[in-house]
């Protein structure tokens, strides 16, 4: 199966990026992009954990929502959510009203707190996990791999909830610890360079 579309501009993309209007942006700019932002990294592990049984485009349609909904993703403050903030998500209209999800993320904000604490930041400890080049997959042909397996089971063990290694591995491609778009996409050399020249978080230059 081709795993590329022409894009608007007559240039190949991935092909799941023409399966909705607000995708091509979110494709181009976003996805595959290297973040070490530890707010957005937190963002992105919430929102894909909302998005378990449901579609991206789903969750990206709301994602402005979500951001109002849990104070910009900043989870110092979410760690601090009461029960009061539990039923005030439950009832806005704007978001998945998943109590397990909000718990989750709620918990997850205390246990990135911890993390944070402990090893600087966010980005320094999920940076660990980038695969090397010999261990990648042909692009979009893996939901998992052995580095999502291993980054869920490890942020389990330090008590984070719905990590999952399909979660997990999703996570990785968005926030570009993997380049995953198609071989013959036009995005995919700009998001190499992007990664080829950003600074790995906790790493020391040479």
């Amino acid at each position: 199966m081709n795993t590329t579309i022409n894009g608007p501009d007559g240039a190949a993309r991935c092909r799941w990026c023409a399966a909705a209007p607000e995708f091509l942006a979110y494709h181009d700019h976003e996805w595959g992009f290297p973040v070490d932002d530890d707010r957005r990294l937190f963002e992105k592990i919430s929102l894909e954990a909302f998005q378990s049984g449901l579609s991206w485009r789903t969750i990206l349609a709301k994602r402005e929502h979500f951001r109002a909904a849990f104070h910009g993703f900043d989870f110092h403050r979410i760690a601090r959510y009461t029960q009061s903030d539990v039923e005030r998500l439950l009832q806005d209209k704007g978001i998945v009203r998943h109590r397990g999800k909000i718990e989750a993320v709620i918990n997850n904000a205390a246990r990135a707190v911890e993390l944070v604490q402990r090893e600087g930041s966010l980005a320094a400890f999920i940076w660990r996990y980038e695969p090397e080049a010999a261990q990648l997959a042909v692009p979009q042909t893996v939901s998992t791999s052995a580095q999502s397996d291993r980054l869920s089971r490890d942020l389990k063990k330090l008590g984070w909830k719905f990590v999952g290694p399909t979660t997990v591995y999703a996570f990785m491609q968005a926030m570009g610890l993997i380049n995953d778009h198609a071989e013959q996409c036009t995005i995919r050399p700009k998001a190499q360079s992007a990664r080829q020249a950003f600074r790995r978080p906790g790493v020391n230059p040479a």
